[in-house]
């Protein structure tokens, strides 16, 4: 048996926008090269080489049993990045790669000296691996040492992929849930590929098998080639995590600066796909007075085609996200915009490329302005994405056309216009160069296709200078034009419609520190963007020491931090600040608390807030303190517990906030939360109470066939909403999806001026199947 083997060695707008923007694009090299030098090179680190199959390929099984393996030199030699960096990896580990003229095969013999202890996770595609043994590679296939792809497994036979940006700085890896730090994010967790997986465990430990075909990756041209290469094993009990190619504990597997190589023969291998989709959808609302039932069907699809070895044309067709996960209810206690993140796969494949700005908070271009307006779905005609290397850049074009939308108002008893037909198009275009250092331009336009004079363009420049391994500069630059008007002569640089943002990040083993410094014009409008709040300069910043404490088995470390954040008007009104001292205490098994943290708060209010009906804050300065805790236990164990609170002042009264949730999972196929959040807010002009309850279930009958139940009370609605989701899975992220949406009032029509009773009903029935017509 191989598994004994012993270790071995739009797009229309205005042309002079255009013409601005693809300038932009072609002195870049110049300028870059002035400022960062050459571009990327390989650096010597550990280096592999991709053995070629030289008869038949392995089954796809994990099992591990096929002859071919043993063709294959073992990869070994892990050492730990947590608990203890630099140590051997405390079980014994081998990983072979072998490869044909289709695909690129890695076996991964991952033996335990107590097997009884593996912690499986849970089996549903791209599912936390925090919480679980695991197993995972990156492949920065263009070697450019800041982006990659990541395949993943856990015990449980699960397919978890994802792409990397910016070496994943902006985003985590590992969450459960779909991306959620907007476009800014580092790690794409909605890039579903097509490649295939098995797991198996016996009383040695757990194996894995991956099969990931060529035209699921980009990369530069067919032929003998080297590529970035790193592999990592989690070890949950421990909470352990080993690397093949070392990595200071303070970086993930994504930081590909300090990869590994792999050399290998690589076919030239162009992709074309079509993924065509059926559906059937029957919608009832029943908020108008008469309610009738509606019946539709569908039909529509993307496509997937390589111009280039590295270029991609992505095309759609009468686009539908019905098997899109529900936005997170949120209570708002704030005078300024909720972020609700882009959970739309097709725009989140390959959101990397278009992101400039500051996550959450001040974004160039962000999707969730296409195809949504006003809370309603409007519907997407079409649309194209260009993404992929040319001429030594990364580069993105989009371009999505939307028809108008209107909806019946029962007041004037004719359709009102909610948004009108418009084209969205990005030109977006990026350069890298050694040391993680890159520069980069973007243009973004919204127009009306039935009201050329309605329209709005953003321009914008980023860039990122690294130094070492340790300290990082980056900054933005956007202006934008809207309809042809300015702002009033007196609102400053470009009429008051630009932002600009510049930060600092040093981080080490023991030492992490930030700052920042944004500014935001007064006329800054980028409509395909997202801001929070408008007209502001802000700053920030922020330092925490690590004290690890190894004589200690059962304890981790201590994490003291200090944070100070304020935002001012541009005339230096105080608006917000917050000075926050704390320190985090970490175990070795996950757990966590913290002291509980003091922070120091301030609001400035030039006019009344009206933070609920009848409830109005007067102008003035409100300088306030509170307290917050929060606190965790082992989350990999089949019961957990999180919980937090803060209390402290709040404007002219008090605020006091608990939440607590409990999750539980039965093996690797049934997993539950129940999370709730509740405000209890006092106030010298009225006193409110509010809450949010989510409850979450999943059950895996394979790891390709799931049933999952999102229920969602908000006390400020006094809706019920419920969402049901049953997906059989086939390749890259297709199959057959049910969804079933609900959404009821519980509050009684006196006190809400609603009716109880549902609100709006749907039910869905959704098939989608990939094509690969290149074979």
């Amino acid at each position: 048996m191989i598994r004994q083997l012993q270790n071995g060695v739009p797009f229309r707008a205005v042309g002079l926008a255009h013409r601005a923007a693809l300038g932009l694009l072609t002195i870049l090299p110049l300028f870059a090269s002035a400022i960062f030098g050459a571009p990327v090179s390989a650096q010597q680190t550990r280096a592999a080489t991709a053995t070629p199959i030289a008869g038949s390929t392995p089954q796809i099984d994990g099992r591990l049993n096929d002859r071919v393996w043993a063709d294959a030199p073992a990869l070994t030699g892990l050492v730990q990045r947590e608990p203890q960096e630099g140590r051997p990896v405390s079980q014994r580990t081998e990983v072979r790669i072998l490869t044909d003229a289709e695909a690129l095969y890695v076996g991964a013999w991952l033996f335990d000296e107590d097997p009884s202890s593996i912690v499986l996770g849970q089996t549903l595609r791209d599912a936390s691996l925090n919480d679980s043994d695991a197993f995972s590679l990156v492949l920065d296939t263009y070697l450019d040492r800041q982006n990659g792809f990541v395949f993943a497994t856990t015990p449980a036979g699960i397919e978890y992929d994802g792409q990397v940006t910016n070496e994943g700085e902006g985003g985590g890896r590992g969450g459960g849930g779909r991306q959620q730090a907007g476009s800014g994010g580092g790690f794409n967790l909605n890039w579903d590929g097509s490649w295939e997986v098995a797991t198996t465990t016996d009383g040695e430990g757990w194996y894995a098998e991956m099969r990931i075909p060529f035209s699921t990756l980009r990369y530069d041209r067919g032929g003998a080639q080297t590529w970035g290469f790193n592999f990592e094993r989690s070890i949950r009990r421990n909470n352990e995590v080993a690397v093949w190619a070392p990595l200071p504990r303070q970086f993930s597997i994504n930081r590909v600066s300090l990869a590994g190589t792999l050399s290998l023969d690589a076919p030239t291998k162009r992709i074309v796909t079509v993924s065509p989709y059926v559906l059937a959808d029957a919608f009832k609302d029943y908020t108008v007075v008469e309610p009738d039932g509606e019946l539709d069907a569908k039909v529509g699809g993307d496509a997937k085609v390589g111009l280039t070895q590295s270029l991609t044309l992505d095309l759609t067709v009468n686009t539908d996200f019905a098997q899109a996960e529900v936005d997170d209810q949120q209570v708002n206690l704030t005078r300024f915009s909720l972020f609700f993140p882009e959970k739309r796969a097709f725009f989140l494949e390959n959101a990397g490329t278009f992101s400039v700005g500051s996550g959450r908070s001040a974004e160039l271009f962000f999707s969730r302005r296409i195809g949504l307006s006003a809370g309603q779905e409007v519907p997407i005609q079409g649309g194209a994405r260009l993404t992929g290397r040319a001429g030594g850049f990364q580069i993105g074009l989009l371009s999505i056309q939307t028809d108008d939308l209107s909806v019946f108002d029962e007041l004037s008893g004719a359709p009102e216009l909610v948004s009108p037909a418009n084209n969205f198009g990005v030109v977006r275009g990026f350069r890298e160069f050694s040391g993680r250092s890159r520069i980069g331009a973007i243009f973004v336009s919204r127009l009306n296709t039935s009201n050329t004079d309605d329209y709005n363009l953003t321009y914008g420049l980023d860039g990122r200078l690294g130094i070492g391994q340790d300290l990082t500069f980056d900054g933005w630059f956007g202006l934008t034009e809207t309809d042809g008007t300015s702002a009033a002569s007196d609102a400053g640089f470009n009429d008051g419609e630009y932002g600009f943002n510049g930060g600092v990040q040093y981080v080490t083993r023991d030492w992490q520190a930030t700052a920042g410094y944004r500014q935001i014009g007064g006329a800054f409008n980028p409509e395909v963007g997202f801001l929070n709040r408008s007209e502001y300069r802000h700053v920030n910043t922020r330092i925490l020491r690590h004290f690890r404490v190894p004589s200690v088995s059962w304890f981790r470390e201590f994490r003291p931090h200090v944070s100070w954040s304020q935002f001012w008007s541009l005339d230096g009104f105080s608006e917000t600040y917050l000075v926050h001292i704390d320190n985090h205490f970490a175990f070795e098994n996950g757990a966590f608390f913290q002291l509980p943290g003091f922070n120091f708060t301030g609001e400035g209010l030039r006019e009344p807030f009206e933070i609920r009906p009848g409830i109005v804050i007067p102008a003035g300065n409100y300088d306030n303190h509170d307290w917050e805790f929060r606190a965790n236990t082992d989350r990999s164990a089949p019961l957990s517990f999180s919980a937090g609170w803060d209390y402290g002042g709040f404007f002219s009264g008090t605020r006091f906030g608990p939440n607590a949730t409990v999750a539980y999972r039965y093996g690797n196929v049934l997993a539950t939360s129940l999370q709730v959040n509740y405000f209890d807010v006092r106030l010298d002009e009225g006193e409110f109470e509010t809450a949010v309850v989510n409850l979450n279930a999943s059950y895996s009958f394979t790891p390709r066939l799931y049933a999952q139940a999102n229920l969602q009370y908000n006390d400020d609605t006094e809706n019920l909403g419920t969402n049901i989701r049953i997906g059989w899975l086939d390749t890259a992220g297709t199959g057959l999806f049910i969804v079933y949406n609900d959404t009821e009032h519980l509050g009684r029509f006196v006190d809400t001026g609603v009716p109880a009773g549902p609100r709006q009903r749907q039910f869905v029935v959704k098939y989608t199947k990939l094509f690969d017509l290149a074979r």
